[in-house]
């Protein structure tokens, strides 16, 4: 941890993980949470919830997003994100399943194309924490390093 952050990236994750058991994913069974904290320590949770129309969809990182900007939070340090392939009650799939193809997701997963660009409109280059689908800390990136050359729009006053 250093001057700037309040949890562990550890802590970060567990939240991560807790949230993930909340998402609504009926289509794809692909559970994903995401906890954002902010400059104070204060952190937002969020989860997947899918639709019947697929394009409706909404990712936990941006469900996290929203959720604090709603608070009139404006100031980011990272975010943890962890995706979870469960069966159709919503247990995770092991080894142990019949149809289990291997984790795509074993040195953490990255936010999608659409909550990169998100993260960066209103967060700028945080710390993005893969998690692997163990619970545990992955693949730790800066956001320009998912998102290199970034859209930016930068009013003039």
């Amino acid at each position: 941890m250093d001057s700037t952050t309040k949890n562990s990236r550890e802590e970060l994750v567990a939240l991560a993980l807790k949230v993930s058991k909340n998402a609504v994913a009926q289509h794809s069974n692909f559970h994903v949470g995401a906890a954002l904290e902010t400059t104070q320590g204060e952190v937002f949770t969020g989860c997947n919830v899918e639709s019947d129309s697929y394009g409706l969809t909404i990712c936990a990182e941006r469900v996290a997003l929203t959720k604090a900007l709603s608070e009139g939070e404006r100031e980011f340090t990272r975010i943890a994100i962890i995706g979870i392939q469960c069966d159709e009650n919503g247990n995770p799939i092991t080894e142990d399943d019949e149809w289990y193809c291997g984790e795509p997701n074993q040195t953490g997963l990255g936010p999608c194309g659409a909550c990169r660009q998100l993260l960066w409109d209103h967060c700028r280059d945080i710390e993005v924490i893969g998690a692997t689908p163990e619970g545990e800390v992955g693949n730790v990136w800066q956001l320009a390093e998912l998102l290199p050359d970034a859209f930016n729009y930068e009013k003039k006053t």
